[in-house]
């Protein structure tokens, strides 16, 4: 006999979220057109209830309405309920986001909208309590309400769908006028200022919502890159302040290191405890590109400290990188993370204790519900001398506390861990790795990505080139949106850098083929889902970067790249014209554009394109690899070979193509657009032919 007294349709699914609500009395259904046709067959509105596995409010609404039998009645009487999981289907999530937007409310999750059979929505919103408070209806009542209105005052539903869909297709995307003049770096500068206006000089970071601080990661690289074109020192301040007051704060996990998902108060002191795959990989790539701009040892050790958390906890055993964390375990939100006094006193020795206290800003009272967070305000210099400790013995002491204690923890009750494996999340890892790898010259770093991003070709590709969305447990599925290729794309290209291996550029090249011709649209950027995809109620086109970057920012990045390695000029174009389809949002408000504009300052910086020719085994060619390989130049594109797999390597990689090494010495062919200055053997010329160009 099952230990549970419901079971729904859910049950047959891979989505963890999902199969966390397969034994809800709630007689819920998977998206599909089976559901729909049922609310069609029975004259029943739709509840499409989206979130995904790692979501703290989406546990609560669970508990207190979906787990409830009278709630669960209620629906399952007068409406017809669907669970989607957010991360597997982002096409539905976000045109559901985008309607209860256009009734005035914030987006979040969960997120419970209520729509015709035919997928139109004319209600919804997030969490909704058991009953009446936070000046918010009962979730109960607003399901009385809308069955009431749905038989008695249908006219009003078929007026706000006619609404929310006319607004859905007038908001989808805008064709402008634009013309390339249009395009140029004041854009840059404008979010460089915008940036500055938000910085929070006392605690770092940027305010720009109410009380939440979230990682600004890619606007962080993007600074960088401010930074190295116009030497504006304020750019590269924030910078590292930022970084080192997130790796500092009580966002990071102290003990087993990663970054979770945001930070509830200015002072990055409490986190909402969820750790996910993309900001752990864009956190890694703003510390190791701040490693390349400043050469400061502690950006690398930070990067690296991520790394070994992502080795740990979230690589499956074949490579992949798994998605997310939850906040929650024993239902109880950063209940695995916090310490009491009495427990650390009870795991470490006296004087350990003492510095554990001291450096991690332990009390009696805590700083969460009672209990402890770390967080660190004082540098170990500062701490060992307060205390009389020698600061290398010091030093020693915390990482040793910090073993012990990740020791202790891990016999605590995990947080649920989501092991979905997505293709786009895992090519922001894999090109976050390869780039330690690179810059740090660690071959296993480098291997570790090769390996995952093997794991998504042979698993999540089929025979004709097309890219799944999600891998779980045996089970391949959901059509590869248009950030899952160009995510990709990038991280092959990202591998390429790293091994100059030219199977990298020509995989990049298929995903962009398959690109052009699954995803283009007469108006310039591309659509976020293939031409063959399930239709929705529209085709959506996006260059918002949010949580992560848009899939059209990431194809921008890939089509300039490859550009230059194929020396095809009309990939060029197909960046162009992503641009010129954005040109407001980049020129007037680059903060949603942040990954758009690091893209676009290779664009507008001249995109130099550099083969270096060197004969192997000679200091001159160890040297300038070196230079290529850990220094930062945003503005270039780089292809390598030695003189001896000079013609193997040139065929797959057309930049290398008529290059000959001059005067036995390591040689730069430093170009743009095709033509070229005269080669180099020299290191410091060869950089300074990398400036930039207004």
């Amino acid at each position: 006999m099952s230990k549970y007294s419901h079971t729904n349709q859910l049950i047959h699914e891979k989505s963890p979220y999902l199969l966390q609500h397969a034994h809800n009395p709630v007689d819920w259904h998977p998206w599909g057109d089976a559901a729909f046709e049922k609310a069609k067959a029975e004259n029943k509105p739709v509840l499409v209830s989206i979130g995904y596995a790692t979501c703290h409010w989406c546990h609560v609404m669970e508990r207190e309405s979906f787990e409830n039998e009278e709630t669960a009645r209620l629906l399952n009487e007068h409406f017809v309920s669907i669970k989607v999981d957010r991360e597997e289907r982002p096409d539905v999530d976000a045109i559901y986001m985008k309607s209860i937007q256009a009734l005035g409310q914030n987006g979040g999750w969960p997120l419970n909208v209520f729509c015709t059979p035919e997928g139109k929505p004319f209600y919804g919103g997030t969490y909704f309590p058991p009953i009446s408070r936070y000046n918010l209806p009962s979730f109960s009542d607003v399901l009385m309400r809308l069955n009431n209105i749905w038989h008695n005052e249908k006219d009003k539903v078929t007026k706000q769908t006619i609404s929310l869909v006319e607004y859905l297709q007038k908001n989808n995307f805008q064709q402008q006028e634009s013309a390339l003049d249009n395009l140029h770096f004041e854009g840059e500068n404008r979010t460089a200022k915008l940036y500055a206006e938000h910085y929070d000089h006392l605690n770092h970071g940027f305010q720009f919502q109410p009380q939440n601080k979230f990682p600004p990661s890619m606007g962080l690289c993007l600074l960088l890159r401010h930074y190295r074109r116009t030497g504006a020192a304020q750019s590269l301040i924030m910078v590292e302040n930022t970084l080192k007051a997130m790796k500092h704060g009580g966002i990071y996990d102290q003990v087993g290191g990663g970054l979770c998902r945001y930070s509830t108060d200015y002072r990055w002191m409490i986190p909402h405890f969820e750790k996910m795959l993309y900001d752990n990989s864009l956190f890694v790539t703003a510390l190791i590109e701040t490693y390349q701009v400043t050469n400061k040892p502690e950006f690398a050790e930070f990067a690296q400290d991520v790394l070994v958390y992502m080795d740990r906890d979230m690589t499956s055993e074949e490579g992949a990188f798994y998605s997310a964390e939850d906040a929650d375990s024993e239902g109880v939100e950063g209940k695995f993370y916090v310490w009491t006094p009495d427990e650390l006193g009870s795991i470490l020795d006296r004087k350990t204790l003492s510095a554990v206290t001291a450096y991690y800003n332990v009390t009696q009272n805590g700083n969460f519900e009672g209990k402890n967070n770390f967080y660190v305000t004082r540098s170990f210099s500062e701490v060992s001398n307060e205390l009389g400790i020698p600061e290398p013995e010091f030093e020693d002491i915390i990482q040793k506390a910090r073993a012990t204690l990740l020791e202790v923890r891990s016999k605590r009750i995990r947080p649920l861990l989501d092991d979905k494996i997505l293709t786009s999340w895992n090519g922001l890892m894999i090109s976050a790795m390869a780039k330690v790898g690179r810059v740090l010259d660690q071959p296993e770093r480098v291997a570790k990505a090769e390996k995952a991003l093997n794991f998504i070709f042979a698993k999540l590709k089929t025979p004709d080139g097309k890219l799944l969305r999600r891998y779980r447990d045996g089970d391949a599925r959901y059509d590869g949106y248009l950030f899952d290729y160009a995510s990709m794309a990038v991280a092959c290209l990202e591998l390429y850098d790293a091994t100059f291996d030219g199977k990298y550029v020509q995989l990049a090249r298929e995903l962009v083929e398959t690109v052009q011709e699954k995803f283009a649209s007469h108006h310039g950027p591309f659509y976020e889902t293939a031409e063959d995809a399930e239709k929705l109620l529209i085709r959506q086109i996006s260059g918002y970067d949010g949580v992560e970057p848009s899939g059209n920012s990431s194809m921008a990045m890939a089509l300039l790249k490859l550009s230059a390695l194929l020396t095809d000029p009309e990939l060029e174009k197909l960046a162009e014209r992503i641009f010129l389809g954005f040109e407001l949002e980049v020129m007037d408000y680059g903060l949603n554009s942040s990954y758009m504009m690091q893209a676009f300052h290779l664009y507008l910086s001249g995109l130099k394109e550099v083969a270096v020719v060197a004969p192997r085994n000679h200091e001159s060619s160890k040297a300038m690899l070196k230079t290529i390989q850990t220094g930062f130049f945003p503005n270039a594109v780089f292809a390598f070979a030695y003189e001896d797999e000079l013609a193997e390597k040139a065929k797959h990689v057309p930049l290398l193509q008529g290059r000959k090494v001059v005067d036995g010495k390591a040689t730069a062919y430093v170009c743009r657009r095709g033509t070229c200055l005269a080669p180099t053997n020299d290191i410091e010329e060869m950089v300074g032919m990398l400036g930039y160009e207004e």
